[in-house]
């Protein structure tokens, strides 16, 4: 039995643990294991994944379903998601926003702690945000706090309400509430952190190297914010990170050539990761349109060589993780995100399996939730039976622009959320959760 069964549950809890009563066997000719593809049955009871068995095996379970040659991934794990202000019009909520999740494979969010309010600077404002999402989550849903300035006594009691770990900036956040960090605060907070094994998420741009655009065109733009200023930021991380031993994150990572620094420092024992972004894969500045305010996003899109040069990086290992960066006011690739990153990997003969990593287990590791993002025994039934040939052009109000109209490759064709189907209209059954996978709230 899952440790939240039982009396004061919330009631998607109650609703999901009923859901995961019966038994399914869901078998496949591509499921995607973290020891590679291969024909298997995977058996869901009480929510989870309870066994792994050969693709014919007969294993009494109370309803089955064969995808052929559909792939069966684990449910992506996207933790760097702006849920924005709920109930205000025209602006997305928890429920339109892990509605897109779901349909674009995505059964697990990590929200960011501003471009929603309350920010989530202190356990109270959590405790209003957590109240504002429950009973609306289409997929689960946990929460990062924030580091700003003057906040290093609310950080303990953070962890302690359930935040992953924390983010933080190093320039301008374009929100009042969520000022920067200077370098000596940024150390003192990860000084905090250290031995907790919560991770330090950095935007990671140095504001003495970023200028204001010299033109309109968004090759001015991406002139004013050079590879350089995510360097120089970089370095101010990994000698935060090197000095105290916490653990650092460097969040959406554009400037390629930063790879190397990222590598050495790994290679060196700093606990350090990074991630980049479908936008940063799949778009190139070149290919930007004329005025195109929706391709707007901080570090920008770099070019077409840059882009070539990120793909190495995160083949090679120095990036270890791609997730979406969604948000209303940026690039929001929720829905569109797997595909887009299929269609070029695929190109580059990468596999199936190295997706599932960058976008279902290293997040999920680096987010401390142990039963996401791998389809193994006793993991959550979180899965996605994806077609990995079917191509489609990108169309819809509820896509996100800068992909309209482009051919991608790989549908996500169903969703399972703790082994129940997860569909458009279907009632909202995601799980708010604390680092480790418990409850929050």
């Amino acid at each position: 039995m899952r440790s939240d069964e039982g009396r004061g549950r919330p009631e998607s809890a109650r609703r999901r643990a009923a859901a995961g009563t019966a038994s399914l066997v869901i078998r496949s000719a591509r499921v995607v294991l973290p020891a590679g593809v291969r024909e298997a049955a995977v058996l869901v009871r009480d929510n989870r994944i309870c066994d792994i068995a050969e693709y014919g095996a007969q294993l009494g379970a109370t309803a089955e379903t064969d995808l052929g040659e559909l792939a069966l991934l684990p449910g992506l794990v996207d933790t760097h998601v702006h849920v924005n202000e709920p109930g205000r019009t025209g602006w997305e909520g928890f429920a339109a926003v892990t509605r897109a999740a779901a349909a674009g494979g995505v059964t697990t969010i990590c929200d960011m702690p501003l471009g929603s309010l309350p920010v989530a600077t202190s356990a109270a404002a959590l405790r209003e945000k957590v109240a504002a999402a429950a009973g609306q989550c289409a997929v689960d849903v946990a929460f990062w706090g924030g580091a700003v300035p003057g906040n290093l006594g609310e950080m303990a009691s953070l962890l302690d309400a359930g935040v992953l770990g924390f983010k933080s900036f190093l320039i301008d956040s374009g929100m009042a509430g969520f000022p920067p960090l200077s370098r000596d605060e940024l150390r003192t907070a990860m000084g905090a952190l250290a031995g907790s094994g919560a991770p330090m998420i950095v935007h990671a741009e140095d504001p003495g190297q970023v200028r204001e655009p010299a033109g309109p065109g968004y090759d001015a733009f991406v002139a004013s914010r050079p590879p350089v200023a995510e360097r120089r930021a970089i370095e101010t991380v990994v000698r935060a990170a090197a000095a105290t031993g916490a653990r650092a994150h460097i969040a959406h990572l554009a400037a390629a050539e930063c790879a190397a620094l990222i590598g050495a420092a790994k290679a060196a024992g700093v606990a350090l990761s990074a991630e980049t972004c479908p936008h940063y894969l799949f778009f190139a500045a070149e290919e930007v349109p004329a005025g195109a305010t929706a391709f707007t996003c901080r570090p920008p899109v770099r070019y077409a060589a840059n882009r070539e040069a990120l793909w190495r990086a995160l083949a090679a290992g120095a990036v270890d993780c791609v997730v979406s960066d969604h948000s209303q006011r940026g690039i929001g690739s929720l829905q569109a995100g797997l595909p887009a990153v299929w269609t070029v990997a695929r190109r580059r003969g990468l596999s199936l399996a190295d997706v599932a990593r960058w976008m279902s287990s290293f997040p999920a590791s680096l987010a401390g939730l142990p039963a996401k993002g791998r389809i193994a025994v006793g993991c959550d039934a979180d899965l996605v039976a994806f077609d990995p040939d079917a191509s489609f052009v990108v169309g819809g109000a509820d896509l996100p622009a800068p992909y309209q109209g482009r051919t991608l490759t790989g549908r996500v064709a169903r969703v399972w959320l703790g082994g129940a189907e997860v569909s458009a209209d279907g009632e909202p059954r995601g799980r708010l959760l604390r680092r480790g996978g418990g409850p929050i709230g």
